[in-house]
């Protein structure tokens, strides 16, 4: 009850309209409102941002366990060809073609990933790869045979090539714009991680029988496996992929768990829409039917990658030849004979081999990081030329060593630095951004088949290496091959200069238009979109 001649206001409070002091007294009330509400809404903003992060952060490590099974096998079978040699008594010609087999069969999982994740989708896809990786694991662990050996390194290879081909694409499709150069690096940082895994399982098991030594450690390789099963029941669906089969309210759910702002939301969806809608209207017309409109658009994208439009060629040639000189500069050969070349600098037991390789899948595994908390921060372009020139360098100064030092101590010192600053260099350029460059370059309703196409190309160059590594070092030495890879690896630093834009920044759709002139291919070195080049993303609508 309020006292006599003072009526109480709505909350309770006497409201007494006697002069200035009352009034502040009620401004003051209103403005502690207003800030506590702009508290709560910053609080709840706050707490938005970290659990999308968390659980975009998720969805990238999950996405890359199958690049775990890639990296794990080549630095694995690095040591392990040691004791299959000795156990079922290969050649060197059979002992080349089991190691670099994997990657040129992995290029048929590649082709098919493309055209299979746009059937069943993304995440669908990276299991299946599982499988199938799992399946080929099983058969080499119990090979009695080279020949057996042979089928199981077959099945291994597909199920890489379907997973080295969906997860960047996947994570850049799921990422905000932000961070998407450092969560599609993460396959990257799994293969590296991978690597490290086979060299410590190849000097962990070294100890055992020859018979049983390499069956364990291929074993082990099936163990990433089992965890991406259950890893398909955590993570969404890619939200472009939902939109390119009609489920816009899924697309949107998943939009609203990645991304921070809210308001945002709506804005990426309707870019998506425009890019979705795009490919439909330009390849399968008015076609009423579910089928029929698959097909004709399978058939639009292969045709128009065959007979590409100008934007599309420059996409074409920067995606598949970096994904090219990522390989044949030479990487794969270093980690997987790592043993042979430091056998060629002096190192002759089979134990201290593999110790030393330890340290290269370390240095390998450990500069990946300078890449992630750098590529969203100075671009992709300043980590390639750091990468490929460090690389040149390299490169040369290991053939050098390796021809002119000869086996003694300071020769063996020098080849190990130098093979692991060049796997070094490797992974804070060229080896994540080459994936994350092919995932973001090419327009949504090729960006699955594209991406396939190059990591066909990475898989080819990365086989021809692996299977003529020691065909070519019997002919003009170890030394003299790095010499030609150093010399590869110079010519891959002009390829950055002219013929790869920087993307840092820019949404999937945007990147588009740096595409569309040679102007913003060539000079993308500052990757600038004009404001009236924002007309290509909705001139389709």
């Amino acid at each position: 009850m309020g006292l006599v001649g003072i009526p109480e206001n709505g909350k309770g409070e006497m409201g007494l309209d006697l002069g200035a002091k009352n009034k502040y007294r009620r401004m003051d009330s209103e403005l502690a409102d207003a800030d506590f509400d702009d508290a709560s809404d910053y609080i709840h903003q706050q707490q938005r941002k970290n659990s999308t992060r968390k659980y975009v952060l998720a969805c990238a490590v999950f996405a890359s366990l199958n690049s775990v099974l890639l990296g794990y096998d080549v630095g694995v079978m690095s040591g392990a060809i040691l004791f299959i040699q000795e156990d079922l008594h290969i050649t060197e010609v059979q002992q080349e073609v089991l190691v670099g087999i994997l990657s040129i069969v992995s290029l048929f999982g590649s082709l098919a990933g493309g055209r299979t994740s746009d059937h069943i989708g993304r995440k669908w896809t990276m299991g299946l790869a599982a499988v199938v990786f799992q399946s080929g694991a099983i058969v080499m662990t119990f090979a009695p045979s080279f020949q057996i050996l042979m089928i199981g390194r077959f099945l291994a290879g597909v199920g890489i090539g379907l997973g080295v081909m969906i997860a960047p694409v996947y994570i850049a499709e799921i990422s905000p714009t932000v961070a998407r150069g450092s969560l599609t690096s993460f396959p990257e940082i799994f293969i590296n991680l991978g690597i490290l895994l086979g060299y410590v399982s190849n000097y962990a098991f070294s100890g055992l029988s020859v018979h049983t030594s390499w069956r364990v450690m291929l074993a082990v390789g099936i163990l990433p496996s089992i965890f991406i099963g259950f890893a398909l029941f955590i993570i969404p669906e890619s939200p472009r992929w939902l939109v390119m089969q009609n489920r816009i309210e899924e697309a949107r759910s998943v939009l609203v768990k990645t991304i921070d702002d809210e308001n945002e939301v709506d804005d990426r969806l309707a870019e998506i829409l425009v890019a979705a809608n795009a490919g439909s209207s330009s390849s399968t017309g008015d076609d009423n039917n579910n089928n029929n409109h698959s097909k004709h658009e399978q058939k639009a994208v292969w045709r128009e990658m065959l007979s590409p439009s100008p934007a599309l060629r420059r996409m074409l040639v920067t995606g598949f030849g970096i994904q090219c000189f990522q390989q044949i500069t030479g990487i794969d050969a270093t980690v997987y004979y790592s043993p042979e070349i430091l056998r060629t600098a002096g190192i002759t037991d089979n134990t201290k081999l593999l110790a030393a390789t330890v340290a290269v899948g370390v240095s390998k595994t450990l500069f990946i990081m300078v890449a992630i908390l750098l590529i969203d921060k100075v671009g992709r372009k300043p980590l390639l030329y750091v990468s490929t020139i460090g690389m040149t360098v390299c490169l040369f100064s290991l053939g050098f060593t390796l021809t002119v030092m000869g086996q003694g101590a300071v020769g063996i010192g020098l080849a190990i630095f130098f093979v692991c600053a060049n796997v070094g260099f490797f992974s804070v350029g060229i080896g994540p951004v080459c994936w994350v460059v092919t995932s973001e370059i090419f327009p949504l309703r090729l960006r699955a088949q594209a991406a396939a196409l190059g990591a066909v190309g990475n898989r080819v160059c990365s086989g021809v290496v692996a299977m003529s590594f020691l065909s070519v070092s019997n002919a003009i030495t170890v030394g003299g091959t790095f010499l030609v890879f150093a010399a590869v690896s110079a010519v891959s630093v002009a390829f950055v200069y002219w013929l790869v834009p920087e993307t840092k920044g820019k949404s999937l759709e945007e990147i588009e238009v740096l595409f569309e002139s040679e102007r913003g291919w060539r000079g993308g070195g500052k990757g600038e979109v004009e404001m009236g080049d924002a007309e290509h993303l909705v001139q389709n609508e």
